[in-house]
């Protein structure tokens, strides 16, 4: 299809729907991570339990997020999306219910969090290969690109939103507006059309699913290569929640203005990091391996910078680099997978970075705290850089730089769609959608 490039995955009316969905729910989610820590330092007046709460929302998606993956290789993910939004949205009401009936119960909040992380397992890895569904393989990277861009611009402006929430009204309003943002999305899903869907096939429900996907991604060089990497990156360079209050606060002697200065200067480069990730036709993997090295060089230069003006132009730098990693990884993941396989990879994926940085932060918490935030961003560049060459000199080797082709059996098979869930089949070759959606 030939038009604009930047925009290009837009053309389809259904990734249009999903998109504008998506930015106004993921408006609500920013507001109510915001509540979610106010209410609990109202509450307990402990850091140690907002920190307690956030993990006890991402031990499902550790724990179950490759089981996720397997229910979204096996269900219609479209149906399956507005049963995990909708459990989201009721969540997001339970945790208004605590605030504004004055219960403000703990293990109340613990308990709701954690049905909403499980929710969240299995919506992560379902929306994520859904976007496929939805463009094409053709106009994937596209649509990464421009998901990434509109999450972050809304990583932006919804804690903003959400502070000014809670100082004209209440935290339970911030919860009550995030319950009610999911409809957007919910709409969306609902209002789109199956038959330009470009749907795979199904999977049975059969015993090993989850040893299935793993030994699929043991035996494809580039899902391995790739996931490999991420695991290092995610863990030690993706923790700048952990390295900036304490880099702000301690290193520049600054407050919390100074902390959201580098924020924004990290979401500003994220937007345009995404945005030229969604101008690739498609993602090479020397383009991964270069973007993380990119990110660890520039986090050098982060923990080197002295004055408050060059911190913030590099921090620029290092959010273009990881964003501009992070949505070629997505798409470089998806693209790398047999449609079947899809929901499984993405659930594999969606363990190793919510998984890892969770635990890599104890690590770079405890570098901060005894030996400064500067020393939090080497520690992440270093093994970053190293393993970005190790890669490197890999794909040389195998001659693996060049554009992503699904290389397995069941890549290859043609004909992805189901007859029996109303939507035409896409036709494909090596694994690639060669064209929009075809009539049987």
């Amino acid at each position: 299809m030939k038009g604009p490039t930047m925009f290009r995955s837009l053309r389809r009316r259904n990734f249009r729907l999903f998109l504008s969905g998506q930015l106004v729910s993921n408006l609500g989610t920013w507001m109510q991570n915001v509540a979610l820590a106010w209410l609990v330092l109202q509450i307990t007046h402990s850091p140690f339990d907002v920190g307690a709460v956030s993990a006890v929302q991402f031990v499902p998606a550790l724990v179950f997020g490759a089981y996720g993956g397997v229910v979204a290789d096996r269900f219609p993910k479209r149906s399956l999306l507005v049963c995990t939004q909708s459990g989201l949205a009721l969540a997001a009401a339970g945790l208004a219910v605590i605030d504004l009936s004055g219960v403000k119960s703990l293990w109340a909040i613990y308990g709701v969090t954690f049905v909403s992380g499980m929710f969240g397992s299995i919506d992560m890895p379902t929306r994520q290969s859904f976007v496929s569904e939805m463009v094409g393989l053709d106009d994937l990277p596209n649509a990464v690109g421009l998901n990434s861009a509109t999450f972050n611009l809304t990583r932006i402006g919804g804690p903003a939103l959400g502070a000014l929430v809670i100082e004209l009204a209440s935290v339970g309003a911030c919860f009550a507006l995030n319950a009610l943002s999911y409809l957007a999305i919910i709409t969306a899903l609902l209002a789109m059309r199956r038959g330009e869907l470009f749907a795979g096939r199904r999977v049975a429900h059969a015993r090993g699913q989850v040893r299935e996907g793993l030994r699929y991604i043991r035996q494809t060089p580039r899902l391995r290569h790739t996931l490999l990497l991420l695991a290092v990156v995610g863990a030690l360079a993706f923790n700048f929640n952990t390295v900036l209050p304490v880099l702000a606060k301690t290193d520049f002697k600054g407050d919390a203005g100074t902390y959201a200065l580098m924020l924004i200067a990290m979401g500003v480069g994220s937007v345009t990091g995404a945005l030229i990730a969604a101008r690739n036709r498609g993602p090479r993997l020397r383009v991964v391996v270069a973007a993380a090295a990119a990110m660890g060089v520039a986090m050098l230069v982060a923990a080197a910078a002295r004055s408050l003006a060059l911190e913030v132009a590099v921090l620029v730098a290092v959010g273009f680099f990881s964003l501009l990693y992070l949505s070629t990884t997505n798409s470089t993941c998806q693209l790398a997978s047999a449609p079947e396989m899809r929901g499984r990879v993405m659930g594999v994926y969606s363990v190793i970075f919510t998984g890892s940085t969770p635990v890599g932060a104890l690590l770079i918490g405890l570098v901060d705290q005894e030996f400064g935030a500067r020393w939090g961003f080497v520690v992440g560049a270093v093994p970053t850089l190293i393993a970005a060459a190790v890669l490197g000199v890999v794909l040389l080797r195998r001659d693996g730089t060049g554009p992503i082709l699904p290389r397995s059996r069941l890549a290859r098979q043609r004909g992805t769609g189901s007859r029996s869930t109303g939507t035409r089949r896409a036709r494909t070759f090596g694994g690639r959608y060669t064209g929009g959606p075809a009539t049987s």
